[in-house]
């Protein structure tokens, strides 16, 4: 029985793993940071992903312009990784948080602009609809004979 658990989430692990994989690749990748040399295509990098899944085993000795268009290849994925995760980053920063740099005043405290629906209560709805209960008489348990 666990080991069908394990293969479960190893499965689960693996195809999220390879979706991950896929949408880094489709991210865009600032391209004004990069030099020409650093540049790979995807059909490079599948070639070299392919020749990798060959000759698993020492495959940088025998084929070292492999390898060199494969750390490329790695690279390239690492920076479309950073890439969007500064966009993650910058989008729900820009979502969630509640003050701007144009929002500071003159003396250095943020104003915070108020949203629909914030501030609308009436001063009824703000007063407590109960009065808290007077202190109770707590029963005292019989005494022991001795």
């Amino acid at each position: 029985m666990p080991w069908d658990r394990r293969d479960g989430l190893m499965r689960f692990l693996f195809k999220v793993a390879f979706w991950l994989a896929i949408v880094i690749l489709l991210l865009p990748v600032d391209t004004a940071k990069r030099d020409d040399a650093a540049r790979v295509s995807p059909i490079e990098a599948l070639g070299a992903a392919q020749a990798a899944v060959e000759d698993a085993t020492a495959f940088c000795s025998r084929k070292p312009e492999a390898c060199e268009v494969g750390a490329q290849a790695f690279q390239t994925f690492g920076e479309k990784a950073l890439q969007g995760a500064k966009l993650l980053y910058e989008f729900l920063a820009a979502r969630f948080t509640d003050t701007t740099d144009a929002s500071r005043s003159a003396t250095g405290s943020i104003k915070r602009e108020s949203r629909p629906g914030e501030h609308t209560l009436t001063p009824q709805d703000l007063e407590p609809a109960w009065n808290e209960p007077g202190p109770r008489a707590v029963p005292v348990p019989p005494r022991r004979p001795s």
